[in-house]
């Protein structure tokens, strides 16, 4: 399943929203330095959707705000 991530980075609380257009918005507390905030947004990921963290994987916009990741079973 590939969903579709906007990155909120430098939040004061770690979230996961779901948008109305069944998108995703991910607030992190880590700067988009050297893919730390992109190591965030998958442990959250994981967290939220009850997987582990090795299936989740980022397929779109490792430096962007928009990320695309695939979740696999």
């Amino acid at each position: 399943m590939k969903i579709t991530i906007i990155v909120k980075t430098n939040a004061r609380h770690e979230k996961v929203e779901t948008l109305p257009d069944g998108s995703y918005r991910v607030s992190v507390n880590c700067p988009p330095i050297e893919g730390r905030a992109n190591e965030a947004v998958i442990k959250l990921l994981a967290e939220f959707f009850e997987r582990p963290k090795s299936s989740i994987q980022l397929l779109h916009g490792e430096k962007g705000r928009k990320k695309v990741f695939l979740m696999m079973d």
